[in-house]
């Protein structure tokens, strides 16, 4: 651990800086310096491929292979020289456009047409194209495998605990009984909806100048088709979706869609995390003891559900700033204010928080132990529930007031099985169905958990 650790201020940088390693390529500073180099070199790539721009000298492959490295090879090192650049411009896509003459100015190829970077562009242009690949990349390569770690975890528990029976709770009070799989297999469901909601994500993109009119680009090259042109480049260059309408910023409001994708997700994950805990808390779960692990300063029985409420409070922390996203960046002022820059600037803690969440999960999991045992003495405390079963057939088969003669013998009474089996003999029912009422208890009254648990 490096002395750094306990400086930060910021927990995504201290104490949690392993678990969200895999973002610091992505939505770091370096992150954003180096896509806006990407935009901008193939960019200039595109421009001086294009026939029409007679005054843009095209490049061989040697010169075109050269800049290409540029990003391909772009560092942290790399982006301490812009950020030096940046303290004498005082803006930091600026300072990407010289940093990028500064390595061309000495190759003969490609000094020449130094001045066509940036070309036509207003910096939002390199911003919202650097922040969709940002946010794809985020997505696509860091959250959607890690969450798919989560949901792979709760996907072997649903199946290895699919025939084991539990008392559910309606309220919190004693309800038709399930199995702990199919519980699970609940979650694996919701979680899933939301991944191909993520997977289906578009991610827009627009490079049309300083008001969105190609206001600059007609003064240039009146004659040339600039929305096909942007289309091209945005779509097949750099694998966005062109949006064709916008002020000086891509209105945002793809990212409202997948920070509210992200928060219900993590909402998803707080309810599962809730009721692990409230699993763990009824001795439902037993978590395994790891050797050195304190759970109370003063009660050294204690084996707390501290990931469970780890990642409880992570993904509150996460879904308070996807919420911010999406309320605020989808609004700017006339063309555009400074606002939304500085929030997106922030977007990355969302998702550190949330993969902090994630790994919690994948922890807390690896220490359940079912106790089955529990399971099985909380259904048989509460042999009413098989009521319900009971009432049931009586309606099925024309016995008068079904409801109210169970209301009446169950409705916040504690019976047992004699009990309920003395009731069904006292109907008017066939004998074989008194026999199939008698035979059920509270363990053997799931339905089709089993199979739902066990198809997940």
């Amino acid at each position: 651990m490096s002395i750094h650790s306990v400086l930060s201020i910021s927990p995504l940088d201290g104490r949690y800086a392993s678990r969200v390693k895999a973002l610091s390529g992505e939505v770091s500073e370096y992150g954003l310096i180096h896509y806006r180099v990407m935009v901008e070199i193939k960019w200039l790539i595109k421009l001086a491929e294009e026939p029409h721009f007679k005054e843009i000298p095209s490049f061989d492959e040697k010169a075109k292979q050269f800049l290409i490295s540029l990003y391909e090879n772009f560092s942290p090192e790399d982006a301490m020289a812009v950020k030096e650049i940046e303290k004498s411009t005082n803006h930091d896509v600026k300072a990407v456009e010289y940093w990028i003459k500064n390595q061309v100015k000495n190759h003969e190829a490609l000094a020449a047409s130094s001045e066509f970077t940036h070309f036509t562009c207003t910096s939002e242009d390199i911003n919202n194209l650097s922040y969709g690949l940002m946010f794809k990349g985020t997505i696509n390569d860091v959250v959607i495998p890690q969450l798919g770690d989560v949901i792979g975890s709760m996907r072997e528990m649903a199946h290895e605990f699919a025939s084991i029976p539990m008392l559910s709770r309606t309220h919190g009070q004693p309800a038709t009984p399930t199995t702990l799989g199919k519980e699970i297999a609940n979650v694996i469901y919701r979680l899933e909806r939301q991944v191909r909601q993520l997977k289906n994500q578009e991610y827009l993109g627009k490079i049309n100048g300083a008001v969105g009119n190609y206001n600059a680009h007609l003064v240039v090259y009146p004659e040339f088709n600039w929305p096909a042109f942007a289309e091209d480049f945005i779509e097949n260059d750099l694998g966005l979706t062109f949006t064709p309408y916008s002020t000086q910023i891509e209105c945002h409001d793809y990212i409202a869609e997948f920070a509210h994708t992200m928060s219900r997700i993590n909402t998803i994950l707080i309810d599962w995390s809730r009721d692990v805990w409230n699993y763990i808390s009824h001795n439902f779960f037993r978590q395994r003891t790891i050797a050195g692990e304190v759970g109370s300063s003063t009660m050294p029985h204690k084996v707390n559900p501290i990931d469970f409420e780890n990642a409880e409070g992570n993904f509150g922390i996460a879904n308070a700033l996807f919420s911010h996203f999406a309320e605020k960046l989808p609004i700017s002022r006339m063309q555009r204010d400074l606002s939304d820059s500085t929030v997106l600037r922030s977007i990355g803690s969302a998702f550190g928080y949330t993969l902090i969440g994630f790994s919690s999960l994948l922890k807390g999991h690896g220490k359940l132990e079912v106790n089955a045992e529990n399971l099985l003495a909380d259904l048989n405390a509460n042999v009413e529930v098989l009521g319900e079963a009971v009432q049931t057939l009586m309606r099925r088969d024309g016995i008068a007031n079904p409801y109210e003669k169970l209301k009446e013998f169950t409705r916040g009474k504690r019976i047992n099985l004699d009990e309920m089996r003395a009731f069904i003999d006292t109907l008017e029912l066939a004998e074989a169905e008194k026999n199939a009422l008698k035979a059920l208890e509270p363990a053997s009254y799931v339905g089709l958990a089993e199979q739902l648990a066990k198809a997940i």
